[in-house]
């Protein structure tokens, strides 16, 4: 009985590994002075609301904003280095550097 127990625990940590999402963000340089981030999950969820972050070379705040109902998030390019973070919670973050970032 213990084993059958021990092996229907194990199943059902396995089942809630199976549902687990990561988190996807991606950002292009517009070409007129913007960056458009679009963000979601690997199991198709929206990103809407999504904390979005955009931070200089040091780790100071630049731009604060969300994720709109397209999971979309459009900013001005700063002038700095700068590094974009899609913020999800713990676990479920994306950075993405600025220098990355291209048309």
């Amino acid at each position: 009985m213990k084993k059958v127990l021990f092996a229907l625990v194990i199943v059902m940590l396995a089942a809630g590994t199976a549902f687990a999402h990561s988190p996807l963000c991606d950002c292009f340089d517009n070409g007129d002075g913007t960056v458009t981030c679009e963000g979601g999950f690997s199991d198709g969820s929206s990103a809407s609301g999504v904390k979005m972050h955009v931070k200089d070379g040091a780790g100071k705040a630049l731009l604060e904003g969300k994720m709109d109902e397209d999971s979309e998030y459009t900013f001005d390019k700063p002038s700095v280095d700068y590094m974009v973070i899609f913020d999800a919670g713990e676990g479920h973050s994306v950075e993405v550097n600025g220098k990355d970032i291209v048309e």
